[in-house]
């Protein structure tokens, strides 16, 4: 490991991530201790810290998927406040980086993306540093078994349309980190279910994300 490397490393937490309204000390440790650099793409190792989103590949639909830049991923960490005991969803594994994140935090952790390659390059990685509280898997987010629940649940792609059908899989207590809309203007929400089931929708803020593969389109625009 070079002292470049680390260095990269430093400026990434410090210039980026904490810029953000990053604070948790255990997730910044999380994000110090993920060697971000194993799990970005080999022809864009040079912006393994860069503060952009990389291609990890498109999907059957011609849809380019990617890996998050390291200031959202910290974002999204803070706001799904992760605890030791929680069992957490993530939806489009990429390139893992993002779930190696959340299992240094959580008990559990399932991955789940459409596809087999992505999921099979982020079991080798997660295998090399170590991590084993990983359940990977090859599946599309609304073939979930209904009966599967979880206490936090984070979305590295967006939802053109909000489905409510996500609700279902958030635990009391739980919340779900997600993109609704559409470019230019897409909003970042962490739907919440309070310990008596209420459903609460808080907006935190404006980015652009991919959307998810197989992802509800909005009704085509009419016009009079």
């Amino acid at each position: 490991m070079s002292l470049d490397t680390e260095f990269a490393r430093s400026n990434m937490i410090h210039q980026q991530v904490r810029c953000w309204n990053v604070s948790s000390p255990a997730l910044i440790d999380a994000m110090k201790n993920v060697p971000r650099e194993l799990f970005v793409p080999e022809q864009y190792a040079e912006l393994a810290f860069a503060d952009v989103m990389l291609p990890v590949g498109r999907d059957k639909n011609g849809h380019q998927h990617r890996m998050l830049s390291p200031q959202l991923e910290g974002r999204i960490l803070q706001e799904l406040n992760v605890r030791s005991t929680d069992h957490v969803l993530v939806v489009g594994t990429a390139t893992g980086y993002l779930t190696a994140c959340l299992a240094r935090l959580a008990r559990q952790v399932t991955s789940i993306d459409i596809s087999t390659d992505r999921i099979s390059l982020a079991e080798r990685r997660l295998d090399e540093i170590g991590i084993s509280n990983v359940e990977l898997r090859v599946q599309d987010l609304f073939d979930l078994p209904e009966n599967d629940r979880f206490d936090a649940i984070a979305l590295t792609g967006s939802l053109p349309v909000y489905d409510s059908r996500l609700e279902a899989w958030i635990n009391p207590g739980g919340r779900a980190f997600v993109v609704i809309g559409q470019a230019p203007a897409m909003e970042a929400c962490l739907i919440e279910r309070s310990h008596e089931g209420v459903i609460s929708y808080r907006s935190l803020f404006e980015t652009v994300i991919p959307p998810l593969a197989n992802a509800s389109k909005p009704p085509p625009a009419q016009f009079l």
